[in-house]
């Protein structure tokens, strides 16, 4: 079921509150709504997607009893109801009887909807053509039974009679006996019908549960790294417990990541619990999800940055680069936010590819901007740690940096292998290993934080990675220097005589070292 999302520009301070509010529309997944959802000309016919989803085939029910129900897999339509415009309806004749047809299919067979006479156009209603050469009625839907199963597709119609203006679709349930991706869709061929618009709803269900079946991994997965999140925070804990004292800011910014991630994977997991019991998603466990997991993935990026930029460790503040910290931050928190709103609180069915494209770009581009940000200021931090030999941190910034290359090499394979896995499956038919792109990028995540943990772990040595004003007096002295344009020094008498020719010298290499590594930074 198709949604469009009117984009308006609403003051920043209500951006968020008007997504979820106004452009955000309810997620029905397993139980798809029709509210007045209207046809679409395609070819010589009128169409409405009625939905596409996952399904297993029903478990084995030998007995058939109340108790083993749970375990069947369907689409059932309820009160399904269609209505036509009453000018429609008034000039229509007593006799005349108009179709609405319903055709459920596995996407395997989805060359067994429509035809065409002589290799022509391809056409989903009969042509008079086709007619004439038998194959079909004219004015009625093209299909031929499934080469696997006869039974398939399975078709069932609503009638307009005389100057009826609601046709009503039977009540019905189909049982899915095969694993496949299963779609719906109402069709019409008299152009007679045009304004036509549908009510009710359909109800998809899988053996385990209402969950799609691309998505019902996902439950299990979110209980599993919600486990490995809680033993990474009792090892974590522990040893902010035992060495409190030694704790630096960083790894208070670290003990956050951990417990916005602890609350993220738990509301995930319970947000798929109450999905696949009901069918329905419950809108605000999800939206806390989303924004747990946005603020984490926020906070998560500004520490990298800020650990990569030294601060805390070789520089005491950021100076001027402050602002520009919390204008990226703030910026990417703002389109991340927007982008999971939408993905996970609108229709899960297809978001318009142009739509998510628009959503996705920004996210898209500032993570460059952090990892180009993030690379740049750490080659300039390696350079000072070695200029000052100070090995300890040097050490710890070199396994650092080697695991954020290591990260951005996976991140981009997998990227394109996401891009390969999504463009070669047009039709969703590998829709049972689609849940494995998103729970990658979950572990993926998730291994970072636990080598971050590692190397930051708070320890009775914690602080001889903090920063020291001895250590970082030459770092001191270049940021002084990027401030205050140097000048020549005041030339007094008696500081005059009282410098050797040796010392003079020194003092300019002194000078100029510190002048031409500033202009370096």
């Amino acid at each position: 079921m198709s949604k469009n999302f009117n984009l308006s520009s609403p003051s920043p301070p209500l951006l968020l509150v008007f997504f979820v509010l106004f452009v955000v529309h309810p997620a029905v997944a397993s139980v798809h709504d029709y509210k007045g959802e209207k046809f679409m000309s395609k070819g010589n016919a009128f169409v409405l997607h009625g939905g596409s989803e996952g399904l297993y085939s029903s478990l084995p029910n030998p007995n058939a009893s109340a108790a083993a129900a749970s375990g069947d897999s369907f689409i059932r339509f309820e009160k399904i109801t269609l209505q036509r415009p009453e000018e429609a309806a008034a000039s229509s004749k007593e006799t005349d009887s108009v179709k609405v047809q319903a055709i459920v299919f596995e996407v395997e067979d989805r060359e067994t909807i429509g035809g065409s006479a002589y290799g022509g156009q391809k056409a989903i209603c009969c042509t008079a053509d086709l007619a004439k050469l038998g194959v079909c009625t004219q004015g009625n839907l093209i299909y031929r039974p499934s080469a696997k199963n006869p039974d398939w597709p399975q078709i069932f119609s609503a009638y307009f009679t005389g100057k009826d203006v609601v046709a009503t679709l039977p009540s019905k349930t189909i049982s899915i006996t095969k694993t496949g991706m299963y779609n719906v869709y109402f069709i019409f061929c008299d152009p007679a019908l045009k304004g036509l618009v549908i009510e009710g709803k359909t109800v998809w269900k899988n053996p385990t549960g209402y969950l799609p079946g691309r998505m019902a991994p996902l439950k299990n997965f979110y209980g599993l790294i919600s486990l490995a999140f809680v033993i990474l925070g009792i090892f974590w804990f522990s040893q902010y417990a035992r060495f409190w004292r030694e704790v630096l800011p960083l790894q208070n910014c670290i003990t956050a990541v951990i417990a916005l991630g602890m609350f993220e994977m738990a509301l995930w997991y319970l947000e798929y619990a109450e999905f696949n019991k009901t069918g329905v998603r419950p809108m605000g466990i999800t939206f806390w999800a989303v924004t747990f997991g946005t603020i984490k993935r926020t906070i998560a990026r500004l520490i990298i940055l800020l650990v990569s930029m030294g601060y805390g460790v070789v520089r005491p503040t950021l100076g001027g680069l402050s602002s520009k910290v919390k204008m990226l931050g703030a910026t990417f928190f703002l389109a991340s936010e927007v982008l999971e709103s939408v993905e996970n609180l609108g229709a899960v069915s297809d978001l318009s590819g142009n739509a998510r494209l628009f959503l996705v770009l920004p996210v898209a581009m500032l993570d460059a901007f952090f990892i180009l940000w993030i690379f740049t200021s750490l080659s300039k931090t390696l350079e000072k740690l070695q200029a000052r030999r100070l090995m300890a941190k040097l050490d710890i910034y070199r396994k650092f940096t080697n695991t954020l290359a290591v990260t951005v090499i996976v991140s981009v394979g997998w990227i394109c292998y996401e891009l390969y896995f999504k463009s070669t499956d047009v039709y969703n038919e590998r829709w049972q290993r689609a849940w494995i792109i998103p729970a990658f990028w979950q572990v993926l995540t998730f291994s970072l934080l636990c080598v971050i943990c590692i190397l930051w772990a708070p320890s009775q040595n914690s602080m001889r990675y903090a920063y020291s004003a001895d250590a970082s007096e030459e770092f001191d002295r270049e940021e002084t220097f990027s401030l205050i344009k140097p000048g020549p020094f005041p030339s007094k008498d008696s500081q005059t005589a009282s410098l050797t020719a040796e010392n003079k010298a020194a003092l300019k290499v002194s000078n100029n070292g510190d002048i031409e590594e500033d202009k370096r930074e």
